[in-house]
């Protein structure tokens, strides 16, 4: 996959996370996805920006799998498994462990997409 395009997704992956991480900031509480209709919608649409996430990472991976080798901090592998989750078993979802990730994951791994990022840049500047 040319570099042009792994940036692209990269960057998709920035927005997608960005996105998430603020619809999360109104949430205090696991239950606080659960527990009210404003709370479900807010859910329903961050699992539905770890899908993007983890379907770009699908797709950068397949073409390219020394992308990610650089970084074992970030379970990559975990989150291409949830966008499959997402996809295909949505009803089985944990709203605790989606709070997890967005409290616990979501930050370093957009950090590490950062990371990937400049290192791309410098590549190729």
């Amino acid at each position: 996959m040319p570099d042009e395009i792994i940036m692209d997704k990269l960057r998709l992956i920035i927005e997608s996370i960005e996105l998430a991480m603020t619809r999360f900031s109104k949430i205090s509480h696991p239950d606080d996805l659960v527990s009210s209709e404003s709370g479900v919608i807010i859910l329903d649409s961050i699992a539905m920006r770890l899908q993007v996430v983890g379907e770009l990472l699908k797709t950068i991976d397949k073409k390219d799998r020394s992308v990610f080798k650089g970084y074992p901090e970030i379970q990559w592998s975990n989150i291409m498994r949830l966008r499959d989750i997402v996809s295909h078993h949505y009803e089985t979802i944990d709203h605790e462990i989606i709070f997890d990730i967005c409290k616990n994951h979501l930050p370093k791994l957009k950090l590490t997409i950062q990371t990937i990022i400049e290192c791309y840049h410098r590549r190729n500047s």
